[in-house]
């Protein structure tokens, strides 16, 4: 399994979709099509951001399988707290923040040793 990614954005504001694909595509070809899809559907797609109706189509016409929240089955909080761990539930669907996301924190080199 290989795993693509697009990001969108700017300073402001930043998105990125996850791709996985059994077939390894080399940078430059997945880019070109990535550039082909984003041609034909950014002035009519429907979804909330561009790269998601690319990833989308990616999925449909490449076999590519888009990383999406939909399939997004289970989420951890990651800490070195105890108390700061827990699983997130991922089906509030009537939340309109974004939970749906795992957060681990990692302890420095120096941290670790101490």
């Amino acid at each position: 399994m290989y795993f693509f990614e697009m990001h969108e954005g700017d300073d402001e504001l930043f998105s990125d979709v996850l791709l996985a694909s059994d077939e390894l595509w080399a940078a430059e070809d997945f880019f070109d099509v990535v550039q082909a899809v984003r041609r034909r559907v950014q002035e009519s797609h429907e979804m909330d951001t561009l790269i998601e109706a690319i990833a989308i189509e990616l999925e449909r016409e490449y076999g590519f399988v888009f990383v999406s929240d939909e399939r997004l089955q289970a989420a951890v909080n990651v800490s070195p707290v105890d108390e700061e761990n827990f699983l997130v539930d991922v089906d509030d669907a009537g939340d309109e923040t974004d939970y749906r996301a795992v957060f681990a924190e990692y302890a420095g080199e120096e941290e670790r040793t101490n």
